[in-house]
């Protein structure tokens, strides 16, 4: 479905304004130069808000709103886990992790495993996160938003692809982080409306003259089913989400290997102005992951109901889960759908420009800078994070069709892969934090593991729920790790973390906020288990 004149001026009004206000805060005062912690971590200014508002909106894009209204569509409510879960890991990251990066002043996480294990190690997980980024997520972002571009707008999956490559490009190169994080908050207010927007006009369809609310009534009573959190084994989707494990298992792994450890996430609260602003941005990010279930799972969830109906095509959506999002954005009026198709494309580039943001910033400063020519001017090294930016996005672009095309969830696919390596990268950080004697040795050891682990028990034990999997993976690791360093020589004495240093102490605000956050999802599990 072509979209109005109404709604192209509506997008175009949208592009225009981010790009300007992209350029009005990237300028500089008269006589300064972009330096590397200007590009990389926005002078380490930035406030609560705009870190919050960063770190939904890099987080939400084509696998979140895509995928997950994908898998509302097949499993239902289970899948919110990955949202809902993710509020109590941001607050845990926020209290005990944050504390110890910024001590260390770091720009990256590789950075933080140089000075905890040495150069060995920092360089491995480098080149490991490089490629990770650039053939996983960056061309999952892409290939999922340029399907629901296609389904809304009738452009072709490569056309769009390339379109959204090239407005990320162009509102990010120039001013960095800091032009990704400010313009984040209109991004975050677009998509988040966008959002609502979608869940209102499907639930009205379910409810009829009723209203959205009756219909969100009729979901419950008529699909009950899927608005369970808590899957039981004879569920088709119990592989993905199994049952009370996702609750107690390797889910919490995903979460930290993601919201903790993650450069593409925790590089906003590198760039905060002091610890506790960037404490108050992770716990404003919490409150908003609360809401993301309500805009990308429950109108799936509606469409499940609406194809019963005869509504919507459900061999079409059965066969494509991934387009459910697209099918629902072609009901939305003329005019809104300008205003929806504006939040899809404020998702996309801003996950995309963040993406390709850290992927600069580690080749540059963990690989470039230390390898391949050093002691050169801070302009040098920005104008190298630039041009790393616009390659990455390119080799994103041309694998993302070919990896993705045959796949039948983008989302599933991320959470498959990733849980390769998420179980060594969260157990090399914790030992890292909290164990003196944990080493280099004993750091690669359990990082190899960790993906030997997962090789062996996907071949050998193909039906084990990979959530399972990675639980069991991670605790070896764990063990792995400190057999092998207390069979090898003590780390030196200053890599260790001293946690004698570090405040951890946080303010009531933030304590208050936390409790309230928990609360909530309490209520929610024991409402819908």
């Amino acid at each position: 479905m072509a979209l109005s004149t109404l709604d192209l001026t509506i997008v175009a009004s949208y592009a225009i304004l981010l790009l300007g206000i992209a350029l009005f805060v990237s300028r500089e005062p008269a006589g300064h130069q972009k330096d590397t912690e200007d590009y990389f971590l926005a002078g380490k200014a930035l406030p609560w808000w705009a870190i919050g508002a960063s770190l939904i909106a890099a987080n939400i894009s084509a696998e979140q709103i895509i995928g997950q209204s994908g898998q509302g569509f097949v499993v239902g409510l289970a899948i919110a886990a990955y949202e809902w879960q993710a509020a109590i890991v941001l607050l845990i990251v926020a209290k005990f992790f944050l504390p110890i990066f910024l001590k260390r002043n770091i720009y990256t996480m590789p950075q933080f495993l140089e000075t905890r294990f040495g150069t060995e190690v920092k360089s491995i997980m480098a080149v490991f996160w490089i490629a990770l980024y650039t053939c996983v997520n960056l061309t999952a972002i892409l290939y999922g938003g340029a399907l629901a571009i296609e389904a809304v707008a009738g452009i072709a999956v490569f056309p769009a692809m390339a379109m959204l490559a090239a407005f990320a490009l162009l509102y990010s190169l120039y001013g960095g982080l800091k032009a990704v994080a400010l313009t984040d908050i209109i991004q975050v207010v677009i998509l988040i409306f966008g959002g609502f927007v979608i869940t209102a006009i499907a639930l009205q369809l379910v409810g009829g003259d009723a209203g959205a609310l009756a219909g969100l009534s009729t979901l419950m009573q008529e699909i009950p089913g899927h608005f369970e959190m808590i899957l039981s084994t004879d569920n088709a989707s119990y592989g993905n989400l199994p049952g009370i494990w996702t609750l107690l298992g390797g889910l919490w792994v995903l979460h930290f290997s993601y919201w903790g450890f993650n450069q593409y996430i925790i590089q906003r609260a590198l760039g905060a102005e002091s610890l506790q602003e960037a404490q108050k941005g992770l716990a404003f990010a919490a409150f908003l992951k609360l809401l993301i279930p309500l805009i990308v799972v429950i109108p799936g969830i509606a469409a499940l109901y609406l194809a019963q109906q005869g509504t919507l095509d459900m061999a079409s959506l059965s066969d494509k889960p991934d387009s459910t999002y697209g099918v629902l954005m072609t009901l939305v009026p003329t005019g809104l759908r300008g205003l929806v198709f504006a939040a899809l494309i404020a998702a996309i580039v801003s996950s995309l420009a963040s993406m390709i943001n850290s992927i600069s910033t580690i080749f540059t400063m963990d690989i470039y800078r230390d390898y391949i020519v050093r002691q050169q001017t801070e302009q040098h090294y920005v104008w190298i994070g630039r041009a790393t930016a616009f390659i990455s996005m390119a080799i994103a672009l041309i694998l993302a069709q070919p990896l993705l095309g045959s796949n039948e969830s983008i989302f599933q696919m991320i959470q498959e892969y990733t849980g390769f390596v998420a179980p060594g990268i969260v157990a090399v950080f914790l030992l890292g934090f909290f164990w003196k004697r944990a080493n280099a040795p004993g750091a690669f050891a359990l990082l190899i593991s960790s993906i030997a682990l997962n090789l062996a028990a996907k071949m050998g034990l193909p039906d084990m729920p990979f959530v399972l999997r990675i639980w069991i993976v991670f605790l070896i690791c764990l063990v792995v790790g400190v057999v092998v360093s207390l069979m090898t020589r003590k780390p030196d004495e200053a890599q260790p973390v001293d946690l004698a240093g570090i405040e951890f102490h946080t303010n009531r605000g933030f304590n208050i906020s936390a409790v309230l956050i928990t609360l909530i999802l309490v209520g929610i599990y024991v409402a819908f288990w």
